[in-house]
C-alpha cells in the first residue's frame, strides 16, 4: 500500500475506522488515487476501463469476510466522481464498509460524488456501512453527494448504516431500492447538520414482488442554521410490507423539512409512515442538569444518546 500522511490516516479512522491496513479485500482510495488494494479467493476487484472506479464481484457461498473502500480527500479544490458496482453471488453473507472523509484547509470547493450500485443475488445477505464526515479550517466547502441503488434478488437482504455527523457543507444523498420476492431492506440513517450545513436524504424504495419488505428509519439534529430535508417514498406493487419513519431534533433557528410518503398499487401493500420533529425536552435538561452537568453538556449528551 502506497505511504499516506496523518491527515489521510485520521480521515480514514473517521470514516471506515481503520487504524491500518484492514483484513480481507479492500480497495483504499485518497486524493482521485488507488493508493491500496487487495482482493481474496472470494472477492475480486477491477478498475473500470471507461469511467474511475471499480467492479467488485463476489463468489456465490461468500461467508463472513469485509470488504473496505473508503475514499478520502485531503486537498483543496479537488473534485470527482466515482462509479463502483458490486456483484454479489448467491448464499452470501459479507460486510462492505465504504464511506468518505474530507479535509479541506484552503479556499476552493473539495467534493466527491460516489454512484454505488449493489446487484444481490439469491438469498444473499449484505451489511453496508457508509459513514461521511468533513474537517479542516479552510474557507471552501466540503461537498458530498452519494447515490446508492440496490436490486435485491429473491430472498435477499441489504442492511444499510448511513451516517453522517460532522463538517459536510452539503450533501445529496440518494437512495433507490427494488426487491423481489422476500428480499428485505433495512436502512438506519443519522444525520447532524450545524453552522449553514444543507443535507438531502432522498429514499424511492420499489417492493416489487410478495413477501418483500422495507424499514427506512431516519433520526437527525439539526442546529445553528442548517437545513435538512427528508423524503422517503416506498411504493408496494404487491403484497408487502414497508415502513419510514423521521424523528428529528431541531435546535437553534435550524430548519427540517420531513416529506414520508407511501404509494400502494396492490391491495394487499401493508404500508405505514412516521414523522416528528421536535426541540429537546425541558425536563429531560433539567434531570441531567440536576446530576452536576452545564445545560451546553445535558444537550450534548442528550444528542449522542438520540443518534446512537
Amino acid at each position: 500500500m502506497n505511504e499516506i500522511d496523518a491527515v489521510q490516516k485520521r480521515l480514514f479512522r473517521e470514516v471506515a475506522d481503520l487504524h491500518g491496513v484492514p483484513e480481507g479485500a479492500y480497495n483504499l482510495r485518497a486524493n482521485g488515487e488507488s493508493i491500496g488494494r487487495n482482493t481474496t479467493a472470494n472477492i475480486d476487484i477491477q478498475s473500470k476501463t471507461d469511467v474511475s472506479g471499480i467492479d467488485i464481484r463476489i463468489k456465490d457461498g461468500t461467508k463472513n469476510e469485509s470488504l473496505h473502500i473508503p475514499v478520502v480527500l485531503s486537498e483543496s479544490g479537488l473534485k470527482e466522481t466515482v462509479y463502483n458496482d458490486f456483484y454479489v453471488g448467491e448464499d452470501c453473507d459479507v460486510l462492505i464498509v465504504a464511506g468518505c472523509g474530507i479535509d479541506n484547509c484552503g479556499n476552493q470547493d473539495s467534493q466527491h460524488d460516489g454512484i454505488h450500485r449493489f446487484f444481490v443475488g439469491k438469498n444473499s445477505q449484505v451489511r453496508y456501512v457508509e459513514k461521511h464526515y468533513g474537517s479542516g479550517d479552510g474557507n471552501g466547502k466540503r461537498i458530498l453527494n452519494p447515490v446508492t441503488e440496490a436490486y435485491l434478488e429473491e430472498g435477499s437482504s441489504m442492511d444499510m448504516e448511513m451516517v453522517q455527523i460532522k463538517g459536510v457543507d452539503s450533501t445529496n444523498r440518494t437512495t433507490i431500492a427494488e426487491l423481489k420476492k422476500d428480499a428485505k431492506l433495512t436502512v438506519r440513517e443519522r444525520l447532524m447538520t450545524h453552522g449553514e450545513q444543507v443535507a438531502y436524504s432522498i429514499y424511492k424504495v420499489s417492493l416489487n414482488e410478495e413477501g418483500s419488505s422495507a424499514d427506512v428509519v431516519s433520526r437527525s439534529v439539526a442546529r445553528d442554521t442548517s437545513y435538512q430535508k427528508f423524503d422517503a417514498c416506498i411504493t408496494g406493487n404487491a403484497p408487502c410490507n414497508g415502513h419510514t419513519e423521521c424523528d428529528s431534533i431541531i435546535m437553534d433557528s435550524g430548519r427540517i423539512l420531513a416529506v414520508p410518503s407511501l404509494e400502494a398499487n396492490d391491495v394487499d401493500a401493508d404500508l405505514f409512515h412516521e414523522a416528528a420533529i421536535g426541540k429537546i425536552a425541558g425536563d429531560q435538561l433539567i434531570k441531567l442538569m440536576t446530576l452536576g452537568l452545564t445545560e451546553a453538556e445535558a444537550e450534548e449528551q442528550i444528542i449522542n444518546g438520540f443518534l446512537k
